[in-house]
């Protein structure tokens, strides 16, 4: 399928996710053990065949610069098209880099690109969105169903703080475009959306000409009548995490064996940048109950319902449960650990206890020493 184009959006900073935010934006925040968030959706788009992708960056975009280098993992690294990033150049000021207000005013700071996408259609995707899509499947659909504009959307109880869900009739066609609920209703927007190239420019053209800059307002509300705005329902696993209580019971949802089949589908793999480590060793003192432990960790005390990043070490007589633990941390011997989110490069000192909670677990900043 070489008629699809890829626009990933990584320029959003959730501020609900604390410290885990501080220095990177949500695209890039690690997930599962050895992946990023944006590993997702740029996977999905190289398993639909697409072999250009634009990534709309800006503020903390240091770490995503340095994860997706020439995009070779993803075999994005080519002569013509490939893996273009596209940094917030047009919008410095004096004080900084200031925060897209939307898509729109996203999509009108790059507007020379799309003038240079080749293919006929184009995807837009949030970079924080993990789940494994068949895009191939919602190409063939939109093109199917003649609809101007398709949204992939959940039909799930998960409930995101100022999503977006839509409300559709029996063909498919959305009838409503909610937001602002303070109960879920109708389909949970994906923030995945194909359309043609030719009405993307002529839609970014519009909006910015009137002083627009929201696709949800300004083109998914506001054109519902005028638009054929068509639903394609995704019924597996989809989350983006916006706080830290829905980054870490995502994340325990990862424990489960349905779930991991589910994201990690072997018709559609899911890529990651290698970590260059040894296998993990786990001493004779060690044990691993119900875990996802990466490669290069040793663990010699007690890790139970946790999810280890590479590197990690536990010593012997520290004890590890319900924890996400990032790249390099030690947890010194005699260390108790429940309901812990810890950045990279952190330590816990011999004989520390720190205890949170399933509703407030607790995290510790990258570098941090407690």
């Amino acid at each position: 399928m070489n008629g699809l184009h890829g626009i990933i959006f990584s320029y959003e900073q959730r501020s609900g996710l604390k410290e885990l935010s501080a220095i990177r934006s949500a695209a890039s925040l690690p997930f599962a053990g050895r992946y990023r968030a944006v590993d997702f959706p740029l996977s999905n788009l190289v398993n639909a065949g697409v072999t250009d992708v634009g990534v709309v960056l800006n503020g903390h975009y240091q770490s995503m610069l340095d994860h997706l280098g020439s995009g070779k993992v993803w075999d994005l690294s080519r002569k013509r098209g490939g893996l273009k990033i596209l940094p917030p150049f047009n919008y410095q000021k004096d004080w900084g880099v200031m925060p897209f207000r939307g898509k729109i005013e996203a999509l009108a700071g790059v507007r020379s690109y799309l003038d240079n996408i080749r293919q006929d259609y184009v995807v837009l995707m949030d970079g924080d969105l993990v789940a494994n899509l068949p895009l191939a499947d919602v190409l063939e659909q939109h093109i199917a169903s003649g609809a101007d504009i398709s949204m992939v959307c959940a039909n799930d109880s998960f409930f995101i703080e100022d999503g977006t869900y839509f409300e559709k009739d029996g063909s498919g066609r959305v009838t409503e475009v909610l937001y602002h609920l303070q109960t879920p209703r109708g389909y949970r927007s994906l923030e995945t959306y194909v359309l043609s190239t030719k009405l993307l420019k002529e839609l970014v053209d519009e909006c910015h000409g009137k002083g627009q800059y929201s696709w949800r307002q300004d083109v998914l509300l506001a054109k519902k009548d005028v638009l054929h705005e068509q639903c394609y329902v995704w019924t597996g696993f989809a989350t983006q995490m916006r706080t830290v209580k829905e980054y870490y019971d995502r994340s325990m949802q990862l424990l489960d064996p349905v779930i991991r089949r589910d994201l990690f589908t072997p018709e559609r793999p899911i890529r990651a940048k290698g970590a260059d480590k040894a296998s993990t060793y786990v001493g004779e003192s060690g044990r691993c109950v119900n875990a996802l432990v990466a490669e290069g960790c040793r663990i010699e005390g007690v890790v139970e319902n946790s999810i280890l990043f590479p590197g990690v070490v536990v010593e012997a007589g520290a004890e590890v449960r319900n924890c996400v633990l990032f790249k390099e941390t030690a947890v010194r011997r005699g260390a108790q650990l429940q309901y812990i989110i810890a950045d990279k490069n952190v330590e816990i000192l011999a004989d520390r206890t720190l205890i949170g909670h399933e509703s407030y677990p607790i995290v510790l900043a990258k570098g941090s020493k407690v």
